[in-house]
């Protein structure tokens, strides 16, 4: 499964890519917004520093102004992805814009017949929000699942990319399911590293290296040369 983070902050975006754990870029206006500067400089900076495919989100909601905004968006970089939200307009811009060679992720889907919808008119990834379907009692995954089914039935070319990720566990049922992608927030992508027994089993080597130091009058070094 390919890792996406769902930032529009640089340096957080620089951190994980040095780490060659980062496959791509999710960002939304509110991302963008939250950074303070021009949103197209942002948007143009992120995707030249990441090689995979950048996502960047219309903020039209009317088929000629997404189609226009989705042409100025993909003149960034050839690696960029236009998002569109899911509805009717949006599919119909989303067929315009794969006719012309421009792919897109079909952002706000919250119901397998949406996704199906998006594939069919012909979008680059569908972006299931499990999150929000949890905060209203649903469970978000059984929407994955359902949609990882469907598209595998058919032989859909449209990626599954989870987002609205809360929690390392949704990042691991997602991975369970079979999703193509999952989309991070750079708190959820931290908390992966993380497991008290690591923390444990590198306190306890430290302390065994610390009293054998001890124990040689500290004529002790870590291996160099």
């Amino acid at each position: 499964m390919k890792f996406f983070i769902d930032s529009a902050n640089m340096p957080s975006i620089q951190k994980f890519m040095d780490m060659g754990i980062v496959d791509g870029v999710t960002t939304n206006p509110s991302l963008l917004s939250k950074e303070g500067a021009d949103p197209a400089e942002q948007a143009a900076k992120i995707a030249k520093l990441v090689p995979g495919p950048v996502n960047i989100e219309v903020v039209a909601s009317d088929y000629e102004g997404m189609i226009n905004e989705g042409r100025k968006i993909a003149e960034i970089g050839s690696n960029v992805v236009v998002k569109i939200p899911m509805t009717k307009d949006g599919m119909h811009a989303v067929r315009e814009l794969a006719n012309r060679g421009i792919k897109t992720n079909v952002t706000l889907i919250f119901s397998a017949q949406q996704a199906l919808i998006a594939a069919k008119a012909g979008a680059a990834y569908v972006s299931p929000f499990i999150g929000r379907l949890d905060d209203i009692g649903e469970d978000g995954m059984v929407l994955i699942r359902d949609i990882v089914k469907i598209f595998d039935n058919y032989s859909m070319e449209s990626q599954v990319l989870a987002a609205s990720i809360r929690h390392p566990v949704h990042v691991l049922e997602c991975a369970k399911a079979g999703a193509d992608v999952a989309t991070l927030p750079p708190d959820v992508l931290e908390k992966m590293f993380m497991h008290p027994l690591t923390d444990a089993g590198i306190k306890k080597f430290l302390d065994d290296w610390d009293a054998l130091r001890k124990k040689l009058g500290g004529n002790i070094s870590p291996f160099k040369r």
